[in-house]
Order: structure tokens, then sequence, then C-alpha cells
């Protein structure tokens, strides 16, 4: 996918009320540079300003920053022997900030480089991670491609351990089964750790995998994905191998009834809390609402959870270009759970799922 880098700064510098932004190592400074440098003890940090763009960083990471001569950007270089104060006073006094408002990523810089730029005679620091993080919500058609292209992947994935998984198999058995076929499938890497819940483990929202051994007539909960070029999939899927009984498939058709009304209502100009509303009104008229216990949805990107939250009280409206998850469930402790989740593009003409795989109870195992 080609970026134009240049476009996306063009946005930072548009933020209102600073004068330059200051990002560390993360999703942030990936998104706005294609540089993926570790968060370490030694601190780099990207400065975008009018003047262009410059970067505070210790010598030994030079190297990697002059294989990039498209940023063309200002180095303001320190060493392990002088400390990096010398470096951050160069850049605060280059780019005027001492009477200038710097914007700082508040949900990812240090307070150690906080208080470098403070420091060095920065007066205004203003947290702009929202601002941020709206930018980054809208996506273009290369960065839904990318994800189209990660489920397509992954559901790829989870119909070929769906042909060999079988009762008597440990959730981490099957879990490293489907991480493997992930791999296998062409992802670049796991989106986050495979869970795979059974039975009343299923129960948990965000429970870890165990070494229990899946039964034949109880919930099999599978949350997944890989990434492809840094953007992810994250799909849910609940099964049951055997026979469920009929409280296992009336909530299995609930929880399944929720995500089909959320989609239903997603487009661009509703707000979040209205997915989130419909959502959550199919699950307590049928009974359950005190155990869905968690949001609706929430944004992927380069993040596995971005902008826009899907939640109740959450008026921002949904737009053209925005990716996020769809994801209602039901937890009943002693019975287990019941999550559907699926991936939905906002397009100018309504919604697009990017996942495909078949939500039903029982899978025929073809293996």
């Amino acid at each position: 996918m080609n970026i134009d880098y240049s476009a996306r700064q063009r946005k930072l510098i548009g933020i209102t009320g600073v004068d330059a932004v200051a990002l560390v190592p993360g999703a942030n400074l990936t998104y706005f540079t294609g540089l993926d440098f570790e968060l370490s003890k030694r601190p780099t940090v990207a400065l975008f300003s009018d003047d262009g763009l410059a970067f505070i960083v210790p010598e030994l990471e030079v190297p990697r920053i002059a294989q990039r001569p498209d940023l063309e950007p200002h180095l303001f270089v320190w060493n392990d022997k002088d400390g990096f104060a010398g470096a951050f006073a160069d850049a605060v006094k280059k780019l005027k900030l001492t009477d200038s408002p710097l914007g700082v990523d508040g949900l990812t810089m240090r307070v150690f480089e906080r208080d470098a730029f403070e420091s060095a005679g920065a007066k205004t620091i203003k947290n702009v991670g929202k601002n941020l993080l709206s930018i980054r919500a809208i996506k273009t058609e290369g960065e839904v491609e990318l994800m189209r292209q990660a489920c397509k992947m992954s559901e790829s994935a989870l119909h070929r351990l769906m042909a060999v998984v079988k009762a008597g198999m440990t959730e981490r058995e099957i879990a490293e089964m489907l991480s493997r076929y992930l791999i296998e499938a062409g992802c670049d890497s796991l989106s986050f750790d495979t869970h795979v819940q059974t039975g009343e483990n299923s129960a948990l929202p965000h429970g870890t995998v165990s070494s229990r051994v899946l039964g034949e007539n109880e919930y099999l909960l599978i949350d997944y994905g890989g990434r492809f070029n840094n953007y992810p999939a994250d799909i849910t899927r609940t099964f049951c191998l055997g026979t469920p009984t009929e409280k296992m498939r009336e909530i299995y058709d609930v929880v399944l009834e929720a995500n089909r009304a959320a989609l239903a209502v997603a487009k661009a100009g509703v707000p979040c809390s209205v997915l989130d509303d419909v959502a959550r009104a199919v699950i307590t008229n049928a009974g359950y609402g005190e155990y869905f216990t968690h949001r609706t949805g929430h944004g992927l990107g380069l993040e596995i959870h971005e902008l826009p939250q899907i939640a109740g009280g959450v008026e921002d409206v949904l737009e053209v270009g925005m990716v996020f998850t769809i994801e209602p469930g039901i937890y009943i402790s002693g019975l287990g759970g019941v999550r559907i989740e699926d991936n939905i593009h906002i397009t100018e003409n309504g919604a697009e799922s990017l996942t495909h795989f078949p939500r039903r109870l029982s899978y025929e195992n073809k293996g």
C-alpha cells in the first residue's frame, strides 16, 4: 500500500490549539511516518510543525531514519555519554516551543519525556490524544483492503481449525493450532493472543486460555485474528460441537439477533450509542440484559482498540471510512457465554461486513 505520509502529517499540523505535535514510538508514530521504533528507555520523539518534521533521536537510531530520505527530517541527536537533555533543549529552542503550545499523545508519552520538554522550556503542553485517534479513525480504502485481507486469511484459518477440532482437546491445544494456522494462511502476526474458552470458561468475557478440556455438548468460544501489513482482524465465533441444550440455543439466537440489529442501523451519521442501544435492547427484551456486561464494539486499525467506541452514551457519529467491531454477548456463570463479533466498514451506502464466517452454533466437522 502506497501511503502519502505528507498528507497525514498535514492533518497533524492542523490540530487546533497547538503549534507542534510530539509523538513517541507507537501506533501514532507508525501511522504518521511509517517508522516502527521500539518504545525504550532511550527517548525517540518525532516533532511535527510548520517547520517540517524533526526527531529527537539517540545516535544509534540515526541509521534507521537515514533509510527514509523521503521524510526529510531535521535531527536533534543525542548519545548515551551526554544524555538527551541537550537534544530536547535544542529542539524546544529551534521550534520556539517556549512560547508555543505543544501537543502530545497523553496515552503513550511517558512522564519522563514530558518532564524533559518542560525542563527544556516548553511551557504549555496539551494532550491531543483524542485528536490523533480521530484522524486515524477514518481509514483509506487501502487500509480497509488490508483489513479485508486479514479477515479473509483469518477466516480461512478458522475453517481449517473447525475441520479438525474435537471434544477432548484442551483450550491451549486449540489456541496453539489456530495461531499456527493464522500464520500459515498468510498473516504476518497475531492481532492478539488467541482466546479459546470452553464450557463455563466461556462465561468470562476476557478469560484466558487454560488446560480445560472441551466437552462434546458445551460452548466453544473463539476470539482471534491475524494481522496483514500491520492491520488486524478481530473475530469471535461461538460453537457447540455436540448437541446444545434449548437454553444454549436460545442464548445464541438472542446474541445473533442483537448482532444483526446493530449492523442493520449502522451507517454514516448515526451516533455510536444507537448501535449499542439497539443491540442491548434485543438482549434486555429477551431477559438477559444483566448478562451483557461490555460495550457493543470498538474501532479497529493499527491498534486493536481504536475509535469509534460503540457504547452507550457515545454521541460521536459514524463516518465513512470507519472500521469497528460489533460484538454483543451474553455470559452466564456456570453455563457459559456466547459472543458473535464481526468487523464492519462504514461506506457511502451504509455498512459492509468484512467478516463472512458462518454464524451458526452447530458446525459440521468434516474432518
